[in-house]
């Protein structure tokens, strides 16, 4: 699963499942761009572990749910003399919150980030994509996207439009650029902290077959997988790297 000679974009990539894929990529020979948004320190703490291993990375701050950021985003890595061939679009947040006492502002929020930057991120890059005839996007779902949840109501809706947002780009950009997502199951990052997460919802979280949480770099495996050339069949299709927590 090598990605040598390519470069991939991952937002959200300071922390957690970007953190991890944005390292696995390297590792397989790819140059990456870390997006981020206040997470200087962490992201260039990464860059540096890529450099001194050899590889070439760089990390760039953007709000991807605002499109004059995401443009300028796009614009900074042109003037790096890279294209984007490889876009993971992992940026996102969680709340856990009643539905009747979600407000508009939580709702707005929620969508921004979990479903407007996607939408943003792929109108900014699909475009030098086509024009190559080449290019791989995945998008970083939810198991909740699937089943839902009682308390995750603009998450789960949120969700459910990426995986739908994935089928129709990869009806529209194929034969050659390839589109899916990955839905996860529970990953030990800060959303499903004690701190983000009621303890509740937690023990749902691991009332799974396998009764664990994952490892961001189990997940980052995946987006390997499909960044690669060994998932060159596979586009419009949802990933469930979740433990069992969904079984279609």
């Amino acid at each position: 699963m090598r990605l040598d000679g390519r470069t991939a974009l991952v937002t959200g990539a300071a922390t957690g499942i970007g953190r991890a894929t944005a390292l696995q990529f390297a590792q397989a020979g790819a140059a990456v761009v870390l997006n981020h948004l206040g997470r200087a320190a962490l992201a260039h703490e990464l860059v540096d572990q890529i450099t001194q291993a050899g590889g070439r990375a760089w990390a760039l701050e953007a709000d991807v749910t605002n499109a004059s950021a995401v443009a300028a985003l796009v614009a900074q890595i042109a003037a790096l003399d890279v294209s984007i061939d490889i876009l993971v679009n992992n940026a996102g947040i969680i709340q856990e919150k009643p539905f009747l006492d979600t407000t508009e502002d939580d709702w707005d929020r929620m969508l921004g980030a979990d479903l407007k930057s996607v939408f943003l991120l792929a109108r900014a890059v699909l475009p030098q994509m086509v024009a190559r005839g080449s290019g791989v996007v995945i998008n970083i779902a939810s198991d909740l996207g699937i089943v839902g949840r009682a308390g995750f109501a603009p998450y789960c809706a949120a969700k459910a439009g990426v995986i739908g947002l994935t089928k129709s780009l990869a009806l529209e950009f194929a034969p050659h650029i390839r589109v899916n997502a990955i839905a996860p199951g529970p990953v030990a990052t800060a959303m499903l902290s004690p701190e983000s997460m009621s303890e509740a919802t937690r023990a749902l979280e691991l009332d799974i077959p396998q009764r664990r949480f994952a490892d961001p770099c189990e997940i980052a495996a995946t987006a390997l997988f499909l960044a690669s050339d060994l998932s060159r069949f596979y586009t419009g299709q949802v990933l469930g790297p979740n433990g069992g927590s969904v079984m279609p």
